[in-house]
């Protein structure tokens, strides 16, 4: 399997559930049912000009497209090295960001260093743009850590497993950015099953009211585990936004070139005072929701195989090749780089020490306790009895 490939992770269909799946899948990608968004790059890797978004990415480079086609793939190669990790029993769970990348690599190389980032728990690309070593992602899914990395080193707050509270966050952070009259912005990243939290309605009209210096991005993904986003909108995701009273742009999630723009224009609002921006990038979830999570008993293979079609990394080596901006040589290199990457997580993340049992008691109160103390001892004796069964040992 090559590091660009999607179809050969196609996951097998449950027993009886084509029929209904099928159904839903015909009424999703209906004939002329593709949404209007900003798009940059064809499925077929075509440049397409586009008058509104065009300068936003005027003075990127080959070697800048390069750069960009690299960092999806080596995501997408981590990703699946922790995928696999966790069909193991090397993690206790992992949350894919397959079919994502665009999203997260064109917003996240729109950033500057002074930016903040508020993620959920699936921005692995975004992670990478902001310098976070991969393997320090996946200690809290093995259950060694509650993050593993200083939020402040990189401007990249921990992963937040509450859905949607990380918009608030986000929101909050960036009024104190404007009060203190720095220029830089704050994005925060959630999907569309979040969209639906009331801490997202709250912080849409907080941000809007104090004019925060903050970049909602919504990858739509599609799929709110199983539920599909329209059982939870009437109306396209990104319009919500002039319900609020700023703007909302929706964008194709796997066109890489198009989220950079769109988030460089989103982030250009937010440093000059003019507030907060939605954007919508329409995506899909290629996998599971979680590797807890199987998608064949809820949707259907070729609506997976429509998208397939679309694949962000595929889209941009196809661009990268018709215009003689990448050859051979480059791509046999990166994919030795992608294995050499995959290696290393792997034996990171197998020589990560255990935790200290007794860590989960330190820290809850300031002063102490009675009753954590009494559960401290407890625990003591619970492992102990360990120890006794094995004859001392």
């Amino acid at each position: 399997m090559t590091v660009e490939s999607t179809a050969a992770r196609k996951p097998r269909r449950s027993a009886g559930t084509k029929s209904t799946a099928g159904k839903r899948t015909t009424a999703r990608n209906a004939p002329g049912a593709e949404p209007q968004l900003v798009q940059l790059l064809t499925p077929e890797g075509k440049r397409v000009k586009n008058a509104e978004y065009d300068k936003y990415v005027a003075g990127v480079t080959p070697e800048e497209l390069r750069g960009l086609y690299r960092d999806m793939v080596l995501t997408r190669r981590f990703d699946a090295e922790a995928t696999a990790l966790q069909r193991q029993g090397e993690l206790g769970l992992w949350a894919s960001l397959l079919g994502q990348e665009a999203a997260q690599i064109g917003s996240g190389r729109a950033l500057r260093d002074d930016d903040y980032v508020f993620p959920t728990y699936r921005e692995h690309g975004v992670a990478w743009c902001r310098g976070v070593d991969p393997t320090n992602l996946l200690g809290m899914f093995r259950g060694v850590n509650n993050g593993g990395w200083d939020p402040n080193s990189n401007n990249f707050q921990l992963y937040t497993i509450v859905i949607g509270s990380q918009t608030l966050h986000a929101t909050g952070y960036a009024m104190g950015v404007a009060k203190d009259g720095a220029d830089s912005a704050v994005i925060a990243y959630f999907g569309d099953g979040a969209s639906s939290q009331g801490d997202v309605a709250e912080s849409f009209t907080f941000s809007a009211v104090y004019n925060a210096p903050v970049v909602f991005f919504c990858q739509n993904n599609q799929w709110a585990i199983s539920e599909p986003t329209e059982k939870q909108t009437r109306v396209p995701l990104y319009q919500r936004a002039q319900g609020y009273g700023f703007p909302g742009v929706r964008v194709d999630g796997n066109d890489v070139l198009a989220c950079l723009a769109v988030t460089r224009w989103a982030l250009e609002r937010a440093r000059s005072g003019e507030g907060p921006t939605l954007v919508e990038a329409y995506t899909y979830r290629m996998g599971a929701h979680t590797t807890s999570d199987d998608p064949t008993k809820y949707r259907a293979d070729e609506e997976r195989e429509a998208w397939e079609a679309k694949d962000p990394i595929l889209r941009l080596r196809r661009h990268l090749e018709t215009s003689n901006h990448a050859d051979e040589g480059f791509f046999a290199e990166l994919e030795a780089e992608s294995e050499a990457l995959g290696r290393r997580v792997r034996e990171v993340v197998r020589a990560m020490p255990d935790p200290d049992h007794f860590a989960i008691f330190e820290n809850v109160y300031a002063d102490g306790h009675a009753l954590v103390d009494e559960e401290r001892a407890q625990f003591a004796a619970y492992q102990a009895s360990f120890a006794d069964e094995d004859g001392g040992k």
